[in-house]
């Protein structure tokens, strides 16, 4: 199964650290089984590319509907405890200009979606297709009549946290309110994460019914 290495961000440690996450001496954070690097604004901002895992023999792609892509054959990594309350990804977010261009670039992984919903994103209808990399979800999302040059790009972060109201009362005022989420039995907040000096739009959610047992 094709999975998630690392994620590069265009962050400095220092400030994700501040934000409550463990960040070692190479300016790697280690959730669940995903390394996030941050590698400093010398890169630009937000997620600028990512490693994959798994991927069949030969298969190089250099860049995944254009967002830079690595190949890994690092072993898993093992999750920190992190004085936040964050115990792994729930979901990565990738915009598309082009829904059935970046659907055809992860069939080429040997991808495909494992369901589909519209939904609303800032007042504008989208389509979002959902893509499983081992245990982390990739969400793509784009216009459902519409398609645009460009490349895709790696928009946004969901973490579970162990304690969704604990999490929150860690951050302060820098979340906004703890409302139900989508999934059933669920809740979620978002991060004020440029307050933090984080590029990364920020979501955290609490565990699944499932994990709760």
């Amino acid at each position: 199964m094709v999975s998630i290495d690392e994620v590069f961000v265009a962050d400095p440690p220092e400030a994700w650290a501040a934000a409550g996450f463990a960040v070692d001496d190479d300016g790697v954070c280690r959730v669940g089984t995903l390394r996030i690097r941050l590698v400093g604004r010398e890169r630009g901002t937000g997620i600028v590319g990512w490693s994959l895992r798994g991927l069949a023999s030969g298969l190089v792609p250099g860049d995944l509907d254009g967002l830079p892509t690595e190949v890994s054959v690092a072993p898993v990594a093992e999750s920190w405890v992190h004085p936040n309350g964050v115990t792994g990804i729930d979901h990565l977010v990738l915009l598309s200009p082009g829904l059935d261009r970046t659907v055809a670039a992860l069939a080429v992984l040997g991808l495909e979606p494992r369901r589909e919903r519209a939904g609303e994103l800032g007042g504008r209808a989208i389509r979002q297709i959902f893509f499983r990399f081992d245990e982390v979800i990739l969400e793509v999302v784009g216009s459902p009549d519409t398609t645009a040059e460009g490349p895709s790009t790696l928009w946004g972060v969901t973490y579970v946290v162990e304690d969704l109201d604990a999490t929150a009362s860690y951050f302060g005022d820098l979340t906004g309110p703890v409302k139900d989420a989508v999934q059933p039995g669920r809740r979620i907040t978002t991060l004020r994460n440029r307050d933090l000096g984080i590029s990364v739009r920020t979501a955290l959610i609490s565990p699944t019914i499932r994990d709760r047992r």
